[in-house]
């Protein structure tokens, strides 16, 4: 068993004070350590997408910060401290700096993260 720091997580994507990094961490599961800046709003990079909504399950840890989740039966605004499940059909929003930790299946993952980076390319 390996245990991940942030510094020893490749980097995913960057840029305008983006920060995102994920390495395989077992069990068909892939760590993600995300810094989102004020402001960053991920819809416009789930068009496209079913429902153009997330569609991958994550369950996390909120360590810095506030966001808004979006989902089609309405909103939740999740804190610093709290542990969370975002279930398929998801859209997040920085509310303010926000720092996160979160635990998603490699496929569903690799589907997701792929469209957005062809929707930033």
């Amino acid at each position: 068993m390996t245990g991940f720091t942030r510094e020893d997580t490749p980097v995913a994507m960057e840029g305008d004070g983006l920060d995102f990094r994920m390495r395989e961490a077992g069990g068909d599961m892939t760590v993600a350590f995300l810094h989102l800046p004020r402001g960053t709003d991920m819809a416009p990079a789930l068009k496209g997408l079913e429902d153009d909504l997330c569609q991958c399950p994550h369950w996390g840890y909120l360590l810095k910060g506030r966001i808004r989740m979006r989902t089609a039966s309405g909103e939740e605004i999740y804190e610093a401290g709290q542990a969370y499940y975002w279930g398929p059909g998801h859209a997040p929003e920085a509310l303010e700096d926000v720092d996160i930790v979160e635990f998603s299946p490699t496929a569903a993952f690799n589907e997701v993260i792929d469209h957005v980076k062809a929707q930033a390319g």
